[in-house]
């Protein structure tokens, strides 16, 4: 079996770590890839290698060097986030398929990077209003956080187009059985990859 990638996209509280962590239960041929940062840890809970690969932002920076990453993204002066390359690699080699949750520039570059081995989805929300209400209910960002996810979500869904397929999350449940079926019938497509 060659592996393969499934890239889910989304503006911040459009569902898509949701979804994924949905499909990773339900799915056993999947592997949630860890990406790295260089942010601390928050709080006691979160753990290196199963979290995120915690790193220095100068072992990042070697790591960009040294064309170790798949993506990767400076979200603001000195902390950076990204999918390594050895990360994919791991997964394909434990004999599954890597499934990724990223951010919107991210997945088009990685999808860019892997081709037709990877099914890039966008998943979004039924309308900025409802996007908005949902990053209020989370109660996890302050006002002036949420009025710039909310910019930024509208500039992302400019990028839908861009994406293999779309997912509408209006209902969760509808949403879940659309991405099991795009999930299912990717992975079990012959290979046609040389």
């Amino acid at each position: 079996m060659q592996g393969k990638i499934i890239i889910f996209s989304a503006p911040s509280g459009a569902g898509k770590t949701t979804i994924v962590r949905h499909l990773v239960s339900i799915l056993p041929e999947l592997s949630f890839s860890i990406s790295a940062c260089t942010r601390d840890r928050r709080g006691r809970t979160e753990v290196n290698g199963k979290d995120y690969y915690f790193i220095t932002p100068d072992e990042f920076r070697e790591k960009i060097d040294n064309d170790e990453f798949v993506e990767w993204e400076e979200v603001y002066e000195g902390a950076f986030y990204g999918t390594l390359k050895s990360e994919i690699e791991r997964i394909w080699a434990s004999g599954k398929h890597a499934i990724l949750d990223v951010d919107v520039k991210g997945g088009l570059s990685v999808k860019n990077f892997y081709k037709d081995r990877a099914l890039a989805v966008f998943v979004k929300p039924p309308s900025i209003e409802e996007l908005s209400k949902r990053l209020v209910a989370r109660n996890t960002d302050s006002a002036s956080s949420i009025s710039s996810r909310i910019f930024k979500a509208k500039f992302e869904l400019s990028f839908e187009d861009k994406f293999d397929e779309v997912i509408v999350n209006e209902n969760l449940e509808d949403a879940f059985a659309k991405a099991e079926k795009l999930v299912r019938d990717f992975i079990s497509q012959e290979d046609t990859i040389a």
